[in-house]
C-alpha cells in the first residue's frame, strides 16, 4: 500500500516519462546521440589518412636502391603485397640496434622497371592516391541525398517539423512544484469542487477507506461543454493532493505505426504505479474512447481500438489501493464507449457545466484580480451581460477589455472597456468606417427602435440595457441588449410569445413608418419563427395538438445539440404544425403593430435620438420615453 502522505522534494525537475530517475544528470560528451554518428565518421576519416601513414613509417627506398639490396644479399626478410615490399635488411639501424626496416612501392609495368634496371637508373615507384575524392564520391554524396530525402519526406508526412517516425512517449510528470493551481484558482463549478474533494482525500489518506473495506475510485471523468474549466480542475486536484501528475492528450496516443498507443498506455500506468499515489489525466478522451464497431473501421484492429483495448486492460487492472487516480475529460461523453463508462472504470462522472450568474462572477473575480480596474466596473452587470459564458469566454472578454484599455491610454480598465469587449465577443469588432449610407442609417435607427419599443411595453420582456446602430461583425448593423434580471432556467409560454413580439418588432417599425420591409429582420423572422416551431413541436403549448410532441432527435453532441429529426408524424400534421406556427407568429406580429401604432410619438423620439447618438443607454431610453410620453 502507498503511504499516506506522499511528499516530493520540490527541487526536483520536470522528468519525461520514458527517461531513468538519473536522466536529469547531463550525459558525457561521447555518450549524446547527436554526437555519436559525428565521432563515427571522425574516426573513419582519421582511420583512413593515418593508416597509411603508419604503414610508410618504416624507411620508403626506390625500388631500384632494393633491387641492389637484393642482388648483394642484403634483404633478410620480406612481404610482399600487391603494391609494396616491405622487410628487414642485414643492416643494423644505429639509432634502435635492430636490423633496419624498409619500404618500396613495386611497379605495375615490369617491363618499364625492367628497363630502367638495366641502365642503372635510379627510379621511385609513386602512386596517385585519390581516396578523399572515392569517399566522396562513393560513400559521402550518396549517403548524404537519401539522408536529405529521408529528412524531406518526414518533415512532409510528420509535419510541424516532427518526424513521421516520432514514435516516442510524450507523457510528462509535473512535479509538484509545477501545479501551483488550487481550488481558489476553479470558480463557478462548486458542485464539481465538493465531487473532487473526496478524492483529493483519497489521495491523501488512502487508508482511511481501507478501513472500511471499500476503495477509492479507479476513474473520474470530466464532461461538459468546451471551456468549463476540466483541465483547470483536474490541475487544481493535483495541486492540492501535492502528488504527480502524468498529463497527455488522448490524440497524442495515436501515430501512424499501429501498436504505438497502446505501448503508450502500458508506459504511462507503468510509470504512475512506480510514482504513486498520483493522478493520470488524459485530456478529449473521445479521440481513443470513441464507441467501437462504428465507422469504417469495423475489424477492431485500428489503432484507435487497439489503443482503447489496452486502456481498459489497464484500468481494469491495476490494484486501486496503488493511489492511482485516472482522471478524463470530454466535451462528447455520449461517443464514448460503453466499456469505459461502466463500473470499475470511470466510476465517477462529474458534470463541468456552464456556470450560473453567481459563477460568472466568481470567475471574473479571479481573472480580474491582477488587473487595475477603474471604481465604475460593475462586475455583476458584465456577468448578467454574458449569459450562458463559460470560463474561457469570460477570460477573453477580461483580456480584450485590457487591451482596450491599452488602445485608448487608460490607466485603469473602465466599464467602458468591457462594455465594448463584450460586443466584440458577441457581435464582432466594430465597423464605424463601414460604408453604410445615411438612408440604411435611417432605417436601422427605426428597426432597433421598434425592438426597443415592444420589449418596454410587454409584460415579461427583461429590461433594455443598451441599444446600438453601430455595425459589427459581418452582417450585424445594430442591436438591442436585454439584461435579465434573474438567472432563468424555464420559460413560460407568455415570455416565449412576448420575445416573438420583440423580434417582430424591427420589421414592423418598417413597415409602419416606411411602408415597406428590408432584408434586415431575416434573422429576427428565423429566430422567431424557431421559438414557435420549438413551442409546437417540443414544449405542447398548442391548443390544437395538444400536449404531444413531434420529431425525435438523437442527442450527438453534449447538453443539447441535436442530429437532424427522425419524422414520426403524418403529412396531415405537419400542415397543422405549420399552421400553428404561422399563428403565434402572426399574432405576435400584430401586438407589436398595436405597440407601434398606439405609440408612434416615442417611436419617433427613439429612432431621431439614435440615429444622431448611435448608441443609448437603458437609463437614456427610460428618459426618452418618459419625455414622450411626458
Amino acid at each position: 500500500m502507498a503511504k499516506a502522505n506522499f511528499k516530493r522534494d520540490p527541487k526536483e525537475p520536470e522528468i519525461e516519462i520514458n527517461k531513468p530517475d538519473h536522466a536529469d544528470k547531463p550525459n558525457p560528451f561521447w555518450k549524446e546521440p547527436k554526437n555519436i554518428l559525428w565521432l563515427y565518421i571522425l574516426f573513419i576519416i582519421l582511420s583512413m589518412w593515418i593508416w597509411p601513414s603508419l604503414q610508410m613509417a618504416k624507411v620508403t627506398i626506390p625500388y631500384s636502391e632494393f633491387q641492389n639490396y637484393l642482388e648483394k644479399g642484403e634483404v633478410t626478410e620480406a612481404i610482399v603485397s600487391d603494391r609494396f615490399i616491405r622487410g628487414s635488411l642485414k643492416e643494423i639501424d644505429p639509432a634502435t640496434g635492430k636490423p633496419r626496416q624498409f619500404v618500396t612501392l613495386v611497379p605495375q609495368n615490369n617491363e618499364v622497371a625492367k628497363d630502367l634496371l638495366e641502365h642503372d637508373v635510379k627510379f621511385t615507384v609513386v602512386y596517385e592516391d585519390n581516396w578523399f575524392r572515392d569517399l566522396l564520391l562513393n560513400w559521402i554524396i550518396p549517403f548524404g541525398l537519401l539522408f536529405l530525402l529521408w529528412a524531406w519526406f518526414a518533415r512532409r508526412m510528420g509535419g510541424m517539423g516532427q518526424s513521421f517516425l516520432n514514435i516516442g512517449n510524450k507523457v510528462r510528470i509535473h512535479a509538484e512544484e509545477d501545479l501551483k493551481v488550487t481550488f481558489d484558482d476553479v470558480a463557478g463549478a462548486d458542485e464539481a469542487k465538493e465531487e473532487l474533494r473526496e478524492v483529493i482525500n483519497f489521495l491523501k489518506n488512502p487508508q482511511e477507506i481501507s478501513k472500511l473495506g471499500g476503495h477509492m475510485p479507479k476513474g473520474v471523468l470530466l464532461m461538459g461543454p468546451p471551456g468549463t474549466g476540466k483541465t483547470l480542475l483536474a490541475r487544481a486536484v493535483a495541486g492540492e493532493s501535492h502528488v504527480p501528475f502524468f498529463n497527455i492528450s488522448g490524440s497524442e496516443f495515436i501515430e501512424l505505426f499501429v501498436g504505438v498507443g497502446a505501448a503508450r498506455v502500458r508506459e504511462l500506468f507503468n510509470q504512475a504505479r512506480q510514482k504513486a499515489p498520483c493522478i493520470i489525466f488524459i485530456d478529449e478522451l473521445d479521440a481513443i474512447g470513441g464507441a467501437r464497431g462504428v465507422g469504417p473501421s469495423m475489424g477492431g484492429h485500428d489503432e484507435r481500438e487497439q489503443t482503447l483495448n489496452q486502456l481498459l486492460t489497464e484500468m481494469d487492472g491495476f490494484d486501486t489501493s496503488s493511489g492511482v487516480v485516472v482522471m478524463a475529460a470530454t466535451n462528447r461523453p455520449e461517443i464514448l464507449d460503453k466499456a469505459l463508462l461502466r463500473a470499475g472504470r470511470f466510476d465517477r462522472q462529474i458534470v463541468v457545466d456552464k456556470p450560473d450568474l453567481k459563477g460568472r462572477v466568481e470567475i471574473l473575480k479571479i481573472h480580474t484580480r491582477k488587473m487595475k480596474l477603474a471604481p465604475d466596473v460593475d462586475l455583476e452587470v458584465i456577468a448578467k451581460r454574458t449569459p450562458g459564458f463559460v470560463g474561457a469566454d469570460l477570460a477573453n472578454i477580461c483580456n480584450e477589455a485590457a487591451i482596450r484599455a491599452v488602445r485608448k491610454n487608460h490607466d485603469q480598465i473602465t466599464m467602458e472597456d468591457f462594455e465594448e469587449a463584450i460586443d466584440r465577443v458577441i457581435a464582432g469588432p466594430e465597423k464605424k468606417h463601414t460604408g453604410i449610407t445615411q438612408e440604411e442609417k435611417h432605417r436601422v435607427a427605426y428597426h432597433e427602435s421598434g425592438h426597443t419599443l415592444v420589449a418596454k411595453n410587454v409584460p415579461t420582456a427583461e429590461p433594455v440595457h443598451k441599444v446600438s446602430i453601430i455595425p459589427h461583425g459581418v452582417a450585424a448593423l445594430g442591436y438591442t441588449l436585454q439584461l435579465p434580471v434573474h438567472e432563468k432556467f424555464l420559460q413560460t409560454e407568455q415570455e416565449l410569445k412576448d420575445q416573438i413580439a420583440i423580434l417582430m418588432g424591427g420589421r414592423v417599425a418598417e413597415e409602419v413608418v416606411f411602408g415597406d420591409v428590408s432584408s434586415g429582420a431575416a434573422n429576427d423572422l428565423e429566430r422567431a419563427s424557431e421559438i414557435a416551431r420549438q413551442m409546437v413541436k417540443k414544449m405542447g403549448m398548442s391548443k390544437k395538438l395538444g400536449a404531444v410532441t413531434f420529431g425525435k432527435q438523437e442527442q450527438l453532441a453534449f447538453l443539447g445539440v441535436a442530429s437532424q429529426e427522425e419524422r414520426n408524424y403524418s403529412e396531415a400534421t405537419a400542415r397543422l404544425i405549420d399552421d400553428e406556427v404561422k399563428a403565434l407568429i402572426d399574432e405576435g406580429y400584430r401586438r407589436a403593430c398595436e405597440i407601434m401604432q398606439s405609440k408612434r410619438n416615442v417611436l419617433e423620439a427613439l429612432a431621431k435620438k439614435l440615429e444622431s447618438q448611435e448608441v443609448l443607454s437603458g437609463e437614456e431610453v427610460d428618459e426618452i420615453i418618459q419625455e414622450a410620453e411626458g
